[in-house]
């Protein structure tokens, strides 16, 4: 019978798996860790649009009259300070960010509180190909099966192993022609009970049924080179994102990108024309969760027994009921 750790010893291994993983990720990847801002000017266009629709937390500085917006994520802060900051090529940079997602829909999984490691790597435009991009996955990969290791060998006896030897990679359209009648969230779950962990490539493009995976912003991941970490979480019996990734846009890309969106209203943001210019590296990047990953390796049932958010009374009640102790 595995042993359950109280909420001290949660706390404690909180720790344990962003300690760990944080330095592994660095390591094997060649990235530096620096600041990270919780806020940003928006006519910068540095902001992360997510899907496109979510609205940013604003607020004035009121005695100085300059308006600015929570981050939502780093997705193209990070490319442009990746120039300024004069790294090299196959250099990178990661934050701990901490961010506000006000639209988001509450629920096991989803919390407004967003904290992840947000990283970009500089690559050569050679480099902005499937396979380059399924090299770096696997680097990735093998940070999240020495995590696990080591958190299972630290507290023996509480966790079980998880994660296949390899992850897998299949397409958004692989995925749809293998099962036509289920829905994107469904499909998921699926391949994720077949492999237990999966690298979905492909989001962003509408599939031959005319629809889409799931909606990304036109202006940082190039849609046909880009993904989602994907594994089977047993605890839930379902999938589980732990990381949303991609070689970025270049100034093709992005073009078409806006265009198919109707977003072309972005190219006045500094961000976009210094894109079209050629004046921002090619770069590999994203971000990875960190209450997910806890939530996943510490075999937690909500994400908020990992971080301390807010929560409706509904869902406090069925927690309650459950026996889940949110934090």
């Amino acid at each position: 019978m595995k042993r359950e750790l109280n909420l001290k010893e949660t706390q404690i291994a909180i720790k344990d798996v962003k300690d760990f993983f944080e330095v592994q990720l660095a390591n094997n990847l060649n990235l530096t860790r620096i600041s990270a801002p919780l806020f940003i000017r928006p006519e910068t266009g540095l902001n992360d649009n997510l899907t496109g629709v979510e609205k940013a937390v604003s607020f004035d500085i009121r005695k100085y009259g300059i308006n600015v917006e929570i981050v939502q994520s780093l997705a193209k802060w990070k490319r442009n300070a990746l120039k300024e900051y004069g790294f090299d090529m196959y250099e990178g940079i990661y934050a701990d960010m901490d961010a506000i997602r006000p639209d988001e829909e509450l629920d096991y999984l989803h919390s407004v509180y967003v904290d992840q490691w947000d990283w970009e790597l500089i690559i050569k435009k050679s480099d902005r190909n499937l396979d380059y991009l399924k090299q770096i996955v696997n680097k990735i990969y093998r940070v999240f099966k020495e995590c696990e290791l080591y958190i299972n060998n630290l507290y023996p006896g509480c966790f079980e192993e998880k994660l296949p030897e390899q992850i897998s990679f299949i397409s958004t359209q692989e995925l749809e022609d293998r099962y036509p009648n289920l829905s994107p969230k469904e499909r998921e779950d699926a391949i994720v009970r077949e492999y237990k962990a999966v690298f979905l490539i492909g989001i962003g493009h509408k599939l031959k049924s005319g629809l889409v995976h799931d909606f990304r912003s036109p202006d940082y991941d190039d849609w046909n080179l880009n993904g989602d970490i994907l594994f089977y979480n047993p605890i839930t019996d379902s999938c589980i994102e732990l990381s949303s990734m991609g070689i970025r846009v270049d100034e093709d890309a992005l073009m078409e990108q806006l265009n198919i969106s109707g977003k072309t209203d972005r190219l006045k943001l500094k961000y976009h024309k210094d894109l079209l210019a050629k004046n921002l590296p090619y770069t590999v990047g994203g971000g990875i969760g960190q209450s997910r990953i806890c939530m996943f390796f510490l075999e937690r049932k909500h994400i908020g027994e990992v971080q301390s958010s807010i929560w409706t009374d509904e869902i406090v009640a069925k927690c309650k009921e459950h026996n889940i102790k949110l934090l």
